[in-house]
């Protein structure tokens, strides 16, 4: 064989041809690192910024990064960082004021901060250290959520995280957290649960809300119990305040939900 057929094998051989591999680091491992650098630096601002705050603010603080989970924990760190007030602000009572406790899902935490305002001067409105979820997770969690304080008012909805949950389990359920929170002497106000889209892809029917609105209104009227229609309120005015093909609403929508609620609140403390 000569020494040019060999020089030429090699240069048209696919093994010859081929350069070596590289290890470089793919676009999803950058952003990865990326996330998780971020990820740090807002831990970091965070318990700085925690570390500047009275004990009982710092107390407050801790029952929030035990309850808020993944998704909202992160969403509250990002905001106190950048000085923004939000649902799960801390609240400093004025002692001569009646204390108020909303609980809710994300619906309910939406509309914190404008029933905060409407009831400034009138009322301490809490917020339950969570996204409430479903009636599951309130028998879980409700001791937690109650805290050592006395309410005057709980203003408390479940019902959108519940809308697979069967009827009978879900009025179950619904007894024995109404039973529970009056013990508290507080008065009670049950939120009817705000409209939802239809969506076959996730399991999820306008109807099924309908169906769990008509079962805890009658748990609620047995117990005598204040109801907060937020359903039949803010049913006309979906079009323009309710983000499409979602259970949220645009700021005006939550804004008109704070509104109702607030009046439903100063009704009861009335």
């Amino acid at each position: 064989m000569t020494t040019s057929f060999i020089l030429t094998y090699l240069l048209l051989s696919p093994l010859a041809a081929a350069p070596p591999a590289k290890s470089e680091p793919t676009n999803a491992d950058e952003s990865v690192a990326k996330k998780a650098a971020a990820d740090r630096l807002l831990d970091e601002q965070y318990a700085a910024w925690v570390s500047t705050l009275p004990p009982e603010q710092r107390a407050w603080e801790r029952v929030l990064q035990e309850n808020l989970g993944s998704f909202y924990l992160p969403i509250h760190k990002r905001e106190k960082v950048a000085g923004r007030s939000n649902a799960w602000d801390f609240v400093q009572d004025d002692p001569d004021l009646p204390r108020v406790l909303l609980i809710g899902d994300s619906v309910s935490r939406g509309y914190t901060q404008s029933v905060r305002n409407a009831l400034v001067g009138k009322a301490n409105v809490h917020r339950a250290p969570a996204n409430c979820g479903p009636t599951s997770l309130g028998l879980q969690k409700l001791d937690v959520w109650l805290g050592d304080g006395k309410w005057d008012v709980i203003h408390l909805n479940f019902g959108i995280h519940d809308r697979n949950t069967p009827i009978a389990e879900y009025s179950q359920r619904l007894e024995q957290l109404v039973d529970r929170m009056k013990k508290t002497g507080a008065e009670l106000v049950w939120a009817s649960t705000t409209p939802i889209p239809d969506d076959p892809a996730n399991k999820q029917t306008a109807a099924s809300i309908v169906e769990r609105n008509e079962a805890a209104a009658q748990i609620m009227q047995k117990h005598g119990i204040a109801i907060d229609d937020l359903f039949t309120a803010v049913t006309p005015h979906l079009g323009a305040m309710q983000n499409p093909n979602d259970v949220h609403f645009n700021a005006a929508g939550y804004e008109f939900l704070g509104q109702q609620v607030g009046k439903s609140i100063e009704d009861v403390l009335k």
